[in-house]
């Protein structure tokens, strides 16, 4: 049944946010005066402030206010809109025809790239009537102040936590006992989200106490009471990825709570203080700080757990991602390390969807020249030309979503024997390193991270200057096998340098110039260290400050890797074999902390049995196999036993015994270059 005096559900939900809501009395004025038609208004109100601070809140309660005067209302939620001119102006685009219609846009950083845009394209279209409200994380950039047109038309609004007596009011309204405000005010400090957490608890709790006590884990307990008790371990672990990881999806899930994952998604998915985002789910930020605390508190050893199995869930997809996947993969991986030194300090994990990494095409070149003219002077600029003709596909540019103007490019050098050491100073320095250090084995190839350039209207720390990092160490997990040195090149000063040295790199001392600029130029040997036992270094570092946690003792000499030369390598093998059965002299042999050993986390016997058994599978290498077999792995006394136990004449037994060898070390040496051969 339906008629005039019938009563919605929307209305009672909007009844009772109007109850519920406090404070913002200095915003509201804003609004409604831009409302009303104050031919001083602004025309663009742009709230901003962090996760849980009531933005979200605030567009509901100016969404009502301008439905009540009449006003057409169009909603944009940036989580929910690909972050593209296209997109955005298909679920805007009504208020271009509208006088008097309202745009409100919430999580507008999930879009940030659409800023400049938004501002300088759509913005300008709309009738004089029209009024917007952009509410998001980040602060407007400086195209806004710095363009006198905008100065009348635009105020900003930072939201910050509610004052005292605004807290106190929503309290009142919450029903929470008077005896219990007090505690609960001192408890969030007025943030309006952890306030809405802890009212959910103690409006609950029929006997107001001015006794009410928060522990240190306080909000960790009205978490699962706000979510009606967290129903089992699973449920809890789910949280857990969820406040650990950078955003979570069922594939993530799956990698920890396997089948339970798909149930737990769509669980986590419902909680009030999860949101969703177009790559995944990740919960409000005052949340995920406080569930990562609590287990951190009360279960050191599950949150190494935790951590090591996402940290190896996420390296195997930046190894097995698409190109266009991989630097999201990074982000991902690095994300779990935040708390790590200078990790969060030095990377931005922002502006999704801002910028994209791109191949540097032919029509890209001469815009890339002239950037690294602008940056770095025309040095560099000759410098990037030369390598843009030899090169050309070591290159990615960064482009701007918005519209697709390159504002940033880097290089991913990949060099097997000497060149352009006349040209480019930086590589020489690399080589002259390579060579007095640990010189390149035959298949072997250094690499040098070149040209992280960024323009200048762009930050240090920025999505952009992401990317760069991100895509070093993609390529690094991604090259296969076969690199021997990498080098990153960052131009000298005081900023940065502290940052690579965390990451573990070695700074090789050279200084090299390029006119007016110098370089530090950092080092990683992987063949001394693979990029998983860096990966597993990392993690060491950042679990030794948790408490409960012992930190693992620090590796010493006898676990350093070892470079071989091939002869030296083939004289591992053979010692190897002949000590198979004496532990001791495994654990000394230098094939044991070898790349293809100590690499890849192998026991030294186990590989040996392997590439044993894997002669079988070469073309007539059956009679190799049972002659290596045989003598090393079946205990013969000497070779003439051997080859009594396999009928065969000695010398036909020398030769396969030989050759069985010799396709050994050929096989196990393919798999130290390259990464290949025995598995």
């Amino acid at each position: 049944m339906s008629g005039g005096g019938t009563t919605r559900v929307g209305d009672r939900v909007q009844r009772a946010r109007d109850r519920l809501f406090a404070g913002r009395a200095a915003e509201l004025g804003v609004f409604r005066s831009a409302l009303s038609g104050d031919a001083k208004a602004p025309a663009v109100l742009y709230v901003h402030g962090p996760g849980g601070i009531g933005k979200s809140m605030l567009l509901r309660r100016f969404a009502a206010e301008a439905r009540a005067t009449g006003r057409d209302v169009v909603e944009v939620d940036g989580r929910l809109v690909e972050p593209t001119p296209e997109a955005f102006e298909k679920e805007a685009g009504a208020v271009l025809a509208e006088e008097r219609a309202v745009l409100l846009v919430d999580t507008f950083e999930r879009c940030q790239g659409l800023e400049s845009w938004l501002r300088d394209r759509f913005l300008v279209r709309l009738p004089a009537g029209a009024l917007v409200v952009v509410a998001g994380r980040q602060p407007p950039d400086a195209g806004w102040t710095s363009d006198p047109g905008w100065l009348d038309l635009l105020c900003t609004v930072a939201l910050r936590s509610l004052a005292p007596d605004e807290a106190t009011a929503f309290l009142r309204a919450r029903g929470v006992p008077r005896e219990t405000r007090p505690a609960l005010l001192a408890f969030t400090g007025g943030h309006p989200l952890a306030l809405a957490l802890a009212a959910a608890v103690a409006e609950r709790d029929a006997t107001g106490t001015d006794g009410w006590e928060p522990g240190r884990d306080a909000i960790a307990t009205l978490l699962p009471r706000l979510a009606g008790e967290v129903p089992s371990p699973v449920h809890r672990r789910a949280l857990e990825v969820c406040a650990h990881a950078y955003l979570t999806t069922e594939t993530l899930l799956r990698a920890v709570l396997g089948d339970e994952a798909a149930a737990m998604f769509a669980w986590l998915r419902g909680l009030p203080f999860v949101e969703s985002a177009r790559s995944g789910l990740f919960p409000h930020d005052v949340v995920r700080e406080v569930l990562e605390a609590d287990l951190r508190w009360r279960d050191p050893e599950g949150y190494a757990e935790l951590h090591n199995r996402l940290g190896r869930h996420l390296f195997e997809q930046i190894r097995t991602a698409p190109e266009s996947g991989m630097l999201g993969a990074v982000g991902a991986f690095m994300y779990l390390y935040r708390t790590d030194r200078h990790m969060a300090a030095y990377n931005s994990w922002r502006g999704e969807g801002e910028v994209q990494l791109t191949a540097c095409e032919p029509a890209d070149h001469a815009t890339v020249l002239d950037l690294a003219t602008e940056v770095e002077g025309p040095g560099s600029a000759a410098v990037a030309r030369f390598w843009l003709d030899r090169q050309p596909e070591a290159f990615r540019v960064c482009r701007a979503a918005r519209d697709g103007r390159i504002v940033g490019f880097s290089a991913w050098l990949r060099l097997a024997e000497p060149c352009g050491e006349d040209v480019d100073p930086v590589v020489a320095a690399a080589w002259e390193h390579a060579r007095s250090t640990a010189a390149l084995r035959s298949g072997e190839h250094l690499a040098v991270a070149r040209f992280s350039v960024t323009s200048p209207e762009h930050p240090k720390i920025s999505p952009v200057e992401d990317l760069h990092q991100w895509r070093a160490l993609a390529e690094v997990a991604r090259s296969g096998g076969g690199l021997a040195w990498s080098y990153i090149a960052i131009r000298s000063g005081d900023f940065w340098r502290p940052y690579p040295t965390s990451l573990g790199l070695t700074p090789t001392g050279d200084r090299p110039r390029v006119g007016r600029l110098a370089y530090d130029l950092y080092t990683s040997d992987w063949r001394a260290q693979s990029i998983r036992a860096w990966a597993e270094e990392k993690t060491r570092l950042m679990l030794s400050g948790v408490p409960g946690v012992p930190e693992p003792a620090a590796p010493g000499p006898a676990t350093e890797s070892a470079v071989l030369s091939r002869p030296e390598f083939d004289a591992a093998v053979r010692d190897a074999l002949r000590g198979l059965s004496r532990a001791e002299d495994l654990s000394l042999n230098p094939l044991a902390r070898s790349r293809v050993a100590a690499g890849q986390g192998i026991e030294l016997r186990e590989l040996l049995t392997r590439a044993v058994d894997a002669l079988r599978a070469e073309r007539g290498g059956e009679k190799y196999h049972r002659a290596v077999a045989a003598t090393y792995l079946h205990g013969a006394p000497t070779q003439e036993a051997a080859a009594t136990r396999l009928g065969l004449p000695f010398s036909t037994y020398r030769r396969h015994l030989g050759t069985g060898i010799t396709r050994m070390c050929d096989a196990l040496w393919r798999r130290e270059i390259h990464g290949t051969g025995t598995s």
